[in-house]
C-alpha cells in the first residue's frame, strides 16, 4: 500500500493530484435519486491499493461495499435508456487513467482485461441460456483476436486451474448443473481469464459451506500470486479476511470509519463500531467464555443518516465526548501515527483505554 501520509493531511488521496498507486479512489459519492429522497451509498471515499496486494473491505449490509465496488467497475454510469442511474463524483484512477471522465467504450475496453469482477451470486451473474464455456470463451474473444477453438481451450484450461473436475466435459455444463461452490469457481474462471491486473471479489464465499469457503479463498490467494492482481475482497465477515488482506478498511454509513493494516486492526482497533464487528465474530482460536455480543440497532438509513457521526444512535461511548459533539458535528478520518486511520470523536487515549479495560478482555 502507499503510503497514504505523503497524499493528504488526512491521509486521503488528494483530489487533481497525480496518482501514485496502482488504484487510488479519492472523494468517491454514488448517490441515487429515489422518490422518497436522495440515497447517499457511499458518501466520499477514499483508498489506495497496490499490485499484489489485498484490501478488504468490510461492514454491515447497506454499508456502500457493493456500491463502492460496481463505482470501480463503471456499472452505475448509466441506466437504462440512457437515463442516469446514479450521482457520481470523485476520481477512480486505474494504472494511471481516470475512469470516471473516460468514455463509456473505454471503460467498456478495460472491463474484464484490466478489472474483473466476482459477484455474489454466480447463479444470477451468469446467463442461464448458455453453457458455462461458452460464457467464459466469449468474455476472452471480446478482448483477444481468437477464433471459437482457441476460446474454447482457453475456457478448459481456466476450468482446470480452478480445480472443476473433467473440465473438458464441464466446460459443456449448463450454470444450473453446478454446484454452488463450482459455480463460483466457474466466475473466477470467467474474472480470471484475461489474467486482469485488478480483481473485485464481492462476497464471494456467501451461501458457501465452510469447506468450500476455504477453498474458494485459498484459490484466490493462489491465483493472485500467479497473476500478481490487485485483489478488493469484500465481505462482512471479518473472518474471511483476517488471513487474505493486507488492508482493511471498515464502512459504515456510506463512509469509511476506520483502516489499516489487517493486524492494526484486529489487535488495536479504533473505532466503536469496528469493536462491534469483532465482538459479533465467533473465535475458534480459543476456548469462547462469553456469548457474542451483537452490535445493538440497526444500520442507518443512507437517505437520513444521522447527524454527527452516522454511528451515534447505536454507540454505547456516544456520550464520553464533551458538548454532545458526537450527534452534532461528522468526525473526520484521522491518523494516529502509526498508518492508523479512525474516525470518531473519543480521543486516542480514551479509546486505548476502553479497549484495553472493556472490549478486548471479552473476545
Amino acid at each position: 500500500m502507499t503510503d497514504l501520509t505523503k497524499t493528504g493531511v488526512l491521509g486521503q488521496p488528494v483530489v487533481g493530484t497525480a496518482p501514485t498507486a496502482f488504484l487510488e479512489v479519492r472523494d468517491l459519492k454514488v448517490h441515487f435519486p429515489t422518490e422518497d429522497g436522495l440515497v447517499k451509498s457511499v458518501d466520499g471515499l477514499s483508498f489506495t491499493l497496490e499490485k499484489g496486494k489485498t484490501l478488504g473491505i468490510v461492514g454491515e449490509s447497506g454499508s456502500g461495499k457493493s456500491v463502492t465496488s460496481l463505482g470501480i467497475m463503471g456499472l452505475h454510469r448509466v441506466g437504462q435508456y440512457g437515463r442516469q442511474r446514479a450521482r457520481i463524483s470523485g476520481e477512480i484512477w486505474l494504472n494511471g487513467k481516470e475512469l470516471l471522465t473516460a468514455e463509456e467504450d473505454e471503460v467498456r475496453k478495460l472491463r474484464g482485461r484490466e478489472i474483473a469482477m466476482i459477484f455474489q451470486d454466480p447463479l444470477s451473474a451468469m446467463h442461464p441460456y448458455f453453457t458455462i464455456g461458452k460464457q467464459i470463451a466469449e468474455a476472452y474473444r471480446v478482448h483477444n483476436k481468437v477464433d471459437k477453438k482457441a476460446a474454447r481451450k482457453r475456457a478448459v484450461d481456466l476450468l482446470d486451474r480452478v480445480g472443476i473436475p473433467e473440465p473438458h466435459k464441464r466446460v459443456d455444463s449448463y450454470p444450473h448443473e453446478f454446484s454452488g461452490g463450482m459455480r463460483q469457481r466457474a466466475m473466477i474462471a470467467m474474472a480470471l481469464v484475461n489474467n486482469p491486473e485488478l480483481l473485485i471479489a464481492d462476497e464471494p464465499t456467501t451461501a458457501l459451506d465452510v469447506t468450500v469457503q476455504a477453498q474458494i479463498l485459498d484459490l484466490i490467494r493462489d491465483l493472485q500470486k500467479e497473476f500478481g492482481s490487485a485483489v478488493i475482497m469484500i465481505t462482512h465477515d471479518l473472518g474471511v479476511v483476517a488471513e487474505m488482506a493486507d488492508e482493511l478498511l471498515v464502512m459504515y454509513g456510506g463512509r469509511c470509519v476506520e483502516r489499516g493494516t489487517a493486524e492494526k486492526v484486529f489487535y488495536e482497533p479504533r473505532h466503536p463500531y469496528t469493536w462491534g464487528l469483532l465482538g459479533s465474530m465467533p473465535r475458534i482460536d480459543r476456548e469462547q467464555t462469553e456469548r457474542l455480543i451483537p452490535v445493538k440497532g440497526s444500520p442507518p438509513s443512507l437517505i437520513n443518516i444521522p447527524s454527527g457521526c452516522a454511528f451515534n444512535p447505536r454507540c454505547p461511548y456516544a456520550d464520553v465526548p464533551k458538548d454532545n459533539v458526537t450527534r452534532t458535528v461528522r468526525p473526520e478520518l484521522t491518523e494516529d501515527g502509526t498508518r492508523h486511520w479512525s474516525a470518531c470523536h473519543m480521543t486516542h487515549e480514551q479509546r486505548t483505554r476502553i479497549w484495553t479495560e472493556e472490549i478486548a478482555p471479552k473476545l
